[in-house]
Formats: C-alpha cells, sequence, structure tokens
C-alpha cells in the first residue's frame, strides 16, 4: 500500500507541477530533473575508496583507504559527489523542507554513478531507517523515497521495512568521531531472512559511515553475503 501511494503521489507531483530544471529552472527539463549544463556544475565525487567512497588523493595507488585495507566497512560503496554546492542544497531540500521531487534527481544521479563504476544490482535495496519518533515528526523517510525511485531505475526491489532502529539516537551530526560508533551500536535490527542475499544499504549523506556500518552488521547477521552502501553524497 505504501508504495502505491508513493506512486501515486509522485503522478500527481509530476502531473501538476511545470517543467522545470530544479536548480536553474529550463523549462524544457522534465519535473524533477537536472539540465546537463547544472550536472555538470555538481560537485563530483573523484577517484574514492571502493569499500566506503571516502575520497581519494587523484595520485592514490591503491583504490582502497587505509582504513578499510584493514577491514572493508562494505563489499562495494558508491556515492555520487561531496555534500557540498547544489548537492547539499538538493539533499537539505529533500530531507527538512520535503522537496520531494528532489528524490527523482538525486536517486537519477546515483544509478548514473552506479552504472559508471559497474556494480552488480543487488536483489534488494534496504535504506537506513529512522526510529519512529524521527518518522512521525518528519512524515517521511528521505533514504526510503530515493531508494524506491532508484529500484525503478535498477529493475530491482526495495525493502522498506526490512529493518528497523531498535532505539532513538542523537543525531550523528551533533557528536564528536569517537561518540558516534557508540550511538549507532546496536541500534539496528533486521526482521527478514536474507540468507545468501545481494543487498545495499541507500541513504543520502555518508559521513563516518558508523550508521550504515551498524546497519550493515544487521543484515549480515540476518544472513545477507554481499552489502553494498549506496550514498548521494560523502561528506
Amino acid at each position: 500500500m505504501t508504495i502505491k501511494i508513493d506512486e501515486w503521489l509522485k503522478s500527481a507531483q509530476n502531473a501538476l507541477l511545470p517543467s522545470a530544471c530544479l536548480l536553474c529552472h529550463d523549462p524544457t527539463v522534465p519535473p524533477g530533473r537536472l539540465c546537463a549544463p547544472c550536472r555538470a556544475e555538481l560537485p563530483w565525487l573523484g577517484r574514492a575508496c571502493r569499500h566506503c567512497a571516502l575520497p581519494l588523493a587523484p595520485a592514490a595507488e591503491t583504490e582502497t583507504c587505509a582504513d578499510c585495507r584493514r577491514a572493508p566497512r562494505f563489499d562495494a560503496a558508491a556515492a555520487v559527489g561531496h555534500y557540498s554546492g547544489t548537492l547539499r542544497w538538493l539533499i537539505i531540500g529533500l530531507k527538512f523542507r520535503a522537496r520531494l521531487s528532489h528524490a527523482e534527481a538525486l536517486a537519477e544521479l546515483l544509478a548514473g554513478r552506479l552504472a559508471s563504476q559497474g556494480l552488480a544490482t543487488p536483489d534488494l535495496l534496504i535504506p537506513v531507517p529512522l526510529h519512529v519518533t524521527s518518522f512521525q515528526r518528519r512524515g517521511f523517510n528521505q533514504a526510503e523515497r530515493i531508494a524506491a525511485r532508484l529500484a525503478s531505475r535498477l529493475g530491482t526491489t526495495v525493502e522498506r521495512d526490512a529493518a528497523w532502529r531498535t532505539r532513538a539516537t542523537a543525531r550523528q551530526s551533533e557528536l564528536d568521531a569517537s561518540a558516534r560508533a557508540a550511538n549507532v551500536r546496536d541500534a539496528f535490527a533486521c526482521r527478514i531472512d536474507l540468507s545468501g542475499r545481494h543487498v545495499a544499504i541507500v541513504d543520502d549523506v555518508l559521513t563516518t559511515t558508523r550508521t550504515a556500518a551498524a546497519l550493515a552488521r544487521a543484515l549480515r547477521a540476518a544472513g545477507a553475503t554481499r552489502i553494498d552502501c549506496y550514498s548521494v553524497a560523502r561528506a
């Protein structure tokens, strides 16, 4: 039912909103999209760690950061760009101002990045869940909105209720690096059997990876054999 409502809202929004680039308002661009010049100006991520999408120096001799060489966070990771400029504006507009049309553009950008990296299509997309109190306050989960649109582009499915937050956690952005791991430790659980499945976690912004890594542990405990992490931005 939730998926059907989301699809209806998307169709209604496209019918009501005039065609225009989300950034420069070029009227020739379909609703919820970016024109080519605006796309070119995004803070695209260059060379990055293949396991956590951490930016690497252009001349780096490896595709893996120092931390992931010791213990890879995910089997593979991808992010569109840096969390700055117009990409940050698009994410904030979706997350805090309920500009749901931004989810379409962000999913399109993420699908393009995945294609460029040649990553295998996962069996399931699992958005990072909000705690019920946060969901009630915001009214939606921005990661779910992005994942739903990404799934249709990849030809896979999104499991909105596969995982949940077992407790409310403080916002990671308000904590220092040493407190972030403890904040999300054992904060997630998985309610479905993922035995033998390739899954991908979807989120809007990946910062220290602590949240996504905590979710990945819960998914691994449920049987997932490969876990990727897709994020629109890398902070």
